[in-house]
C-alpha cells in the first residue's frame, strides 16, 4: 500500500463537491471495510469472504479511507477491528457503480419520487453520498460515497471481482493516535486521486 502525509494529500484534493477519491489504476480499485476478527482474518487470508460472512446481507464499500476510519472509529468499534483494503476488478466497480440508485430520494436524480421507489425495487445497489472527513472524524464539505450491495452481487463481490484483500490493522492502530488527538501533520494516507467527479 502505498502512502503519504495526511496534508500534502489534502493540497491536491478538491476541498468541495462530490467526489470519489481512490487508490486505483488502469484495472483496478481499492475499497475499504471493517470487520469483526473472524470474517476479516479469513477474508484476508483467502483472499475472498467466506465462513461467517453473510451473503444475505447488503454490504457496504468505500473507497474514501477516512471515511471508512469514521465509521470503524480506527478500528475500535466491535465488530470494526479488522480494517480492510479490498482491490477490486475496476470493471466491476464502474458496474455497480453505474447501476446504483441513490438511497435517498432528496439525493437522486429522479424527478418523481415513484419513479426513485420503482428503481430501488429493480436495482440491488444502493449509492450515498455523505460528508467526508478529516482524521478526526470532523465532517468536511467535501462529499464521499459509498456503495451498498445486496442480491446475487454480493457473491460476485465477495468470491469473483476481488484482485486483493490486505489487512490493513496494524497500519491503521499506527497512525490512530495522531489522527484522533488533531496532529494531523503525522497522519500517514493511503494514496487517492480523483476517480470520478459529479
Amino acid at each position: 500500500m502505498k502512502t503519504e502525509n495526511y496534508k500534502d494529500q489534502q493540497t491536491r484534493l478538491p476541498q468541495e463537491g462530490r467526489h470519489i477519491l481512490a487508490d486505483h489504476d488502469a484495472d483496478s480499485i481499492v475499497v475499504y471495510q471493517a470487520y469483526c476478527p473472524a470474517i476479516g482474518h479469513f477474508a484476508a487470508e483467502q483472499g475472498y469472504f467466506g465462513g461467517q460472512f453473510s451473503f444475505s446481507r447488503m454490504t457496504w464499500i468505500k473507497t474514501n479511507f477516512l471515511w471508512m476510519m469514521y465509521r470503524s472509529g480506527w478500528g475500535t468499534k466491535e465488530g470494526q477491528e479488522v480494517a480492510l483494503a479490498i482491490t477490486l476488478k475496476k470493471s466491476f466497480f464502474d458496474k455497480v457503480v453505474a447501476q446504483a440508485v441513490p438511497a435517498m430520494f432528496r439525493e437522486s436524480e429522479y424527478q418523481e419520487e415513484a419513479d426513485w421507489k420503482q428503481a430501488l425495487c429493480d436495482f440491488p445497489i444502493r449509492s450515498q453520498w455523505d460528508p467526508d472527513r478529516d482524521p478526526a472524524g470532523n465532517a468536511i464539505s467535501r462529499r464521499a460515497l459509498q456503495i451498498g450491495i445486496k442480491g446475487e452481487l454480493v457473491k460476485e463481490y465477495a468470491q469473483e471481482a476481488i484482485v486483493k484483500i490486505e489487512d490493513i490493522s496494524e497500519f491503521v492502530e499506527s497512525q490512530r493516535a495522531s489522527a484522533v488527538t488533531g496532529d494531523f501533520s503525522q497522519v500517514m494516507m493511503p494514496v487517492e486521486t480523483v476517480y470520478y467527479s459529479i
